[in-house]
C-alpha cells in the first residue's frame, strides 16, 4: 500500500513531516547532507543571535574609530560605513548559501533575538543568501516588575512586524507556552505577519554550583514526557489561527511524532533525538510513521493531521479540566 507522507508547512511542500529542529547537528553541510539522505522533509539552522550580531558590530565601530583617529590616511574612511557593512558572523551567512545550493530540501534559517534593532536587518542577508524560510526564535524572558503583560506581548509582536517587512520569504516564528491566553497570543502572532508558529521553545533553566557558588548554565537533552504540553496547545490552536503549526520538544520516535499529526501539527520537529542517535535516526522514525499509517490503513498524511485536534474530538474538555481532574482522581501512590 502506498501512503502519501506529503505535508504542507510555510506554503512550502515537505516530501515528509519531519525536520531536523535547529541544533548542533544541523550547523555544518556534513550533517545536513546526512539528514537530507536519511529522508529529513526539511532542515532548521542552528541561530544566528542578536548578541552576536550586536557584539560584531560593536567591535567593528571601535576598529573604525580608532583607526579614524589614528592615522590621517584614514581621514577618507578605509572602513565601510557600519550599515553597508556585514557585521554579522560570515561563517553562519556562508553556511546558509553553501547549505541551500546543496540540499534539495528546504532550509530554514534561524534568527534569535528579542528586540526590534538593526540587528534585524540579517534577515534580509539570509534571505538573499538563499534560504527558504526564516525561524525567528524569540528567546525573552519578563524580569521586569514594571513591564506589564501587554507590555511583553507588544515587544513580540512589533518583532515579528518587523522582520516579516525585511523579507518576502516565509516566516516561522517559535515561542514559549508562557502567555495568560496562549490562543489569543497565537493568533496576533500570525496577525502581525507570522506564517508559522513553532512549539514550544525550550526555556534552559540555569543552576547553581555549591562549590563555587556561582550560576551555571545547564544543558539537558528533551526526552518524550515534555511532548505533551505542546501536544495540548497544538490541539487546542489547531483550526483557529491562520498559519502552519509545528510541534517542537520532546519527539523521539515515531509515535510521538504522530501524535503530534494527530493533534494538528503540519510538521514535528526532532533535535535531542538526533543529538542521542545522529543524523540517520530520523530515517528510523520516518520508517515507523509510513509503517503505522499503513497498518492503520491511512492513505496520506494529511488524513492524519487534525484528526484528533480538540475542534475534531469526540471529547473536547479531554484537553482542558475534565482530564486534570480524572488524572488528579484516577492516581494512585506506587507501591513501595
Amino acid at each position: 500500500m502506498s501512503v502519501d507522507l506529503s505535508t504542507t508547512y510555510l506554503g512550502m511542500k515537505l516530501a515528509n513531516p519531519l525536520v531536523a529542529s535547529a541544533s548542533p547537528i544541523t550547523g555544518n553541510l556534513g550533517s545536513l547532507l546526512q539528514l537530507e539522505s536519511a529522508g529529513a522533509g526539511a532542515v532548521v539552522l542552528p541561530s544566528l543571535f542578536e548578541e552576536q550580531i550586536e557584539h560584531e558590530a560593536d567591535e567593528l565601530m571601535r576598529l573604525s574609530e580608532f583607526g579614524s583617529g589614528s592615522f590621517a590616511e584614514a581621514l577618507g574612511g578605509y572602513f565601510p560605513e557600519l550599515d553597508d557593512y556585514n557585521t554579522g558572523p560570515g561563517e553562519y551567512l556562508q553556511l546558509v548559501e553553501e547549505a541551500s545550493a546543496a540540499l534539495e530540501i528546504p532550509v530554514i534559517a534561524s534568527l534569535n533575538g528579542t528586540s526590534a534593532g538593526g540587528w534585524v536587518r540579517y534577515a534580509e542577508r539570509m534571505e538573499a543568501a538563499g534560504a527558504s524560510a526564516i525561524e525567528l526564535n524569540v528567546y525573552l524572558m519578563a524580569t521586569d516588575p514594571d513591564a506589564t503583560a501587554e507590555d511583553v506581548e507588544q515587544r513580540y509582536l512589533e518583532l515579528v512586524a518587523t522582520v516579516r517587512q525585511a523579507i518576502t520569504i516565509p516566516l516561522a516564528v517559535k515561542v514559549g507556552p508562557q502567555f495568560s491566553s496562549f490562543p489569543h497570543m497565537a493568533r496576533r502572532l500570525a496577525d502581525a505577519g507570522a506564517d508559522g508558529l513553532v512549539l514550544f521553545n525550550r526555556f534552559y533553566q540555569p543552576d547553581i554550583d555549591l562549590e563555587e557558588l556561582t550560576i551555571e548554565p545547564q544543558v539537558s537533552l528533551s526526552t518524550s514526557a515534555e511532548l505533551r504540553l505542546p501536544l495540548r496547545w497544538i490541539a487546542v490552536i489547531h483550526g483557529h489561527v491562520g498559519a502552519s503549526l509545528a510541534l517542537t520538544t520532546g519527539v523521539h520516535s515515531a509515535g510521538d511524532a504522530i501524535k503530534g499529526l494527530l493533534v494538528g501539527a503540519d510538521v514535528v520537529m526532532l533535535a535531542s533525538a538526533l543529538l542521542r542517535h545522529g543524523p540517520d535516526y530520523i530515517g528510523t522514525v520516518l520508517e515507523g510513521l509510513q509503517q503505522w499509517l499503513v497498518d492503520n490503513e491511512y492513505d496520506s498524511v494529511s488524513q492524519l493531521v487534525g484528526s484528533m485536534s480538540q475542534r475534531a474530538a469526540s471529547n473536547p474538555e479531554a484537553f482542558v479540566r475534565a482530564n486534570y481532574m480524572q488524572m488528579l482522581v484516577s492516581y494512585s501512590r506506587p507501591a513501595p
